[in-house]
């Protein structure tokens, strides 16, 4: 051990050490000019693919975009789901029964329409028309079913409803 610390200290040493550092730094200057001929060839070859627009750029540009559609995407599907929520508790089923609710009446006047949502929610609305008076008189509808008690008309109407998607109509005589 001590005659390579004693080989260390003398000028043999360093000028072995010199040599070393010079074509370690020949090697760092060759392979920094390789380097930047690869990066010339790429820039070029990415050019030549882009038609002479730079690809990288165009690359980047293109990622940048997809990030802003995913984002655009997510939101538009976050608005939709809320809209289906809320369109669940709008109109969706409508019922129609007109009917002679006197026979004094000759024609057929009154009527019972029921006016439900997605999961058969809403209400009821009879019309009766006589020839001294008119009353409207409405009943609220919880899952396809009154508390109150449903004239036959009314039931009709209801039954109309929750079979249809759109407005139906229908006379009884």
């Amino acid at each position: 051990m001590e005659s390579f610390l004693e080989y260390i200290k003398t000028d043999e040493f360093l000028l072995v050490l010199f040599i070393v550092n010079i074509v370690i730094g020949i090697l760092l200057l060759i392979n920094l000019i390789l380097t930047i001929g690869t990066n010339i060839k790429y820039v070029r070859f990415m050019k030549k693919l882009g038609h002479g627009n730079n690809l990288d750029e165009m690359l980047k540009t293109y990622l940048a975009e997809v990030k802003e559609i995913k984002k655009d995407n997510y939101e538009i599907k976050a608005y939709y789901t809320k809209l289906d929520s809320d369109i669940a508790s709008c109109i969706q089923k409508v019922g129609l029964v007109r009917y002679n609710a006197f026979k004094d009446v000759g024609s057929d006047l009154s009527f019972a329409v029921a006016l439900l949502d997605r999961d058969n929610n809403g209400v009821v609305f009879n019309g009766l028309y006589g020839s001294e008076s008119s009353n409207i008189y409405a009943k609220p509808i919880r899952d396809g079913a009154s508390k109150y008690q449903l004239s036959e008309e009314e039931r009709d109407a209801l039954e109309i409803a929750e079979q249809s998607k759109n407005f139906l109509a229908k006379r009884k005589n």
